[in-house]
């Protein structure tokens, strides 16, 4: 039984100890550097965006689309962001809830085209790649706007109170970092309590306890290094409940459900009674809302609005769902997983960065792990 399911597993497990193989040879091969507080905390304001873009870029995979445009749509909210707070000296709520919108507009328009037009989404997603490209330098005129508020800035570069007042540690964060991980542990219990009771084959003992008690381990390993530093982030309290709503949308809902159902085989779920062109026109509505959280996370980071802002993040963001298990063809695919691969691009991008590799060998390497994955995926395909 356990042979079985490691078996049906493998790809699951095997990212995970991917991650933290890498994790461990670029902590050897840097001295430590890699898994100091300061550089742990780069890592997180570094993937962030990438991180909140994968969850919805996940959808959109699974359900047998893709988006190339999200890169360009970061940039162009990050102008947008730019334009209302530093030109028109707007506050910054009422101009993240039009950032919002706007990201929403977006996703709309170009899951219309999808949906309903039935043009193929990688035509229809590049043309928003070269107009939204296109409206970001018409917004700033080809250059730099900035800086951003300070209260706004606090999106990206602020951390959570130490309301206890730790000496040598930020409290606050640590008991909340611990508390997320026996959750977390709570919830899988529960799950599989529920599995057994009602009949369903759950996952053998010896790996359930194994996985769990790694990932309870991991959680609190981390929150100790960041709550030596200076706590935890704001913006990986917002990666978090992000993870959280997603991970029970697409596990617990029916709208997940039916999300899976439509990249498996659209004509069969369009024969159940699905919706499956409003479910293809939400999940581009979806991917529009959270490219535009992702924008304005990034602009607070930098503190500016640059003409070149977003360029290249579409293929980070496609290659993290890929490398975490979401099948090309659509059906297929974790947020977990998506979440993973993202932070395994982000060590990578990190590790080879301290190492001193250059940016063209750094390129020429995710690329061969992006085929490698993509490679592994359609020949367990074919093998079954």
């Amino acid at each position: 039984m356990a042979t079985g399911f490691l078996k049906n597993n493998l790809r699951e497990y095997g990212m995970l100890i991917s991650l933290v193989a890498i994790m461990a040879f670029f902590q050897f091969m840097t001295d430590g550097t890699l898994l100091q507080p300061l550089n742990l905390t780069n890592l997180v304001l570094q993937n962030s965006y990438i991180v909140i873009m994968a969850l919805g870029m996940l959808l959109v995979i699974v359900a047998g689309h893709i988006d190339l445009s999200v890169g360009s749509v970061v940039g162009f909210v990050g102008a947008l962001a730019a334009v209302l707070m530093v030109e028109y000296g707007w506050h910054f709520v009422p101009a993240t809830m039009v950032c919002l919108l706007a990201g929403a507009a977006i996703g709309a328009a170009q899951g219309w085209f999808v949906a309903f037009f039935r043009i193929p989404s990688f035509i229809v997603t590049l043309a928003g790649m070269l107009i939204f490209k296109g409206l970001s330098l018409a917004l700033l005129q080809g250059q730099s706007v900035g800086p951003f508020p300070q209260a706004f800035q606090l999106l990206s570069s602020g951390f959570i109170p130490d309301w206890l007042a730790g000496e040598t540690l930020r409290t606050t964060s640590l008991i909340a970092g611990i508390a997320v991980a026996l959750a977390l542990l709570v919830a899988k219990l529960r799950e599989r309590s529920n599995q057994m009771r009602h009949g369903i084959e759950a996952e053998p003992t010896p790996f359930f306890v194994a996985k769990n008690l790694v990932f309870v381990a991991i959680i609190v390993a981390f929150t100790w290094k960041l709550a030596s530093y200076k706590g935890l982030p704001n913006v990986l309290i917002i990666m978090t409940l992000l993870m959280l709503f997603y991970d029970f949308v697409t596990t617990r809902t029916t709208v997940g459900r039916r999300i899976y159902a439509l990249g498996g085989n659209e004509k069969a779920a369009r024969l159940s009674g699905v919706k499956t062109q409003w479910l293809s026109f939400y999940t581009f509505v979806n991917m529009g809302v959270l490219a535009a959280v992702a924008g304005l996370v990034f602009a607070a980071r930098l503190n500016t609005a640059t003409p070149k802002a977003g360029t290249g993040f579409e293929l980070d963001v496609i290659a993290a769902c890929f490398i975490g298990g979401a099948s090309a063809s659509g059906g297929v695919g974790k947020v977990l997983g998506a979440v993973i691969g993202a932070f395994i691009m982000g060590v990578m991008n990190n590790g080879m960065s301290i190492l001193g590799i250059g940016i063209d060998y750094q390129q020429v390497i995710k690329g061969l792990v992006l085929l490698a994955a993509v490679f592994v995926d359609v020949y367990n395909k074919r093998k079954s």
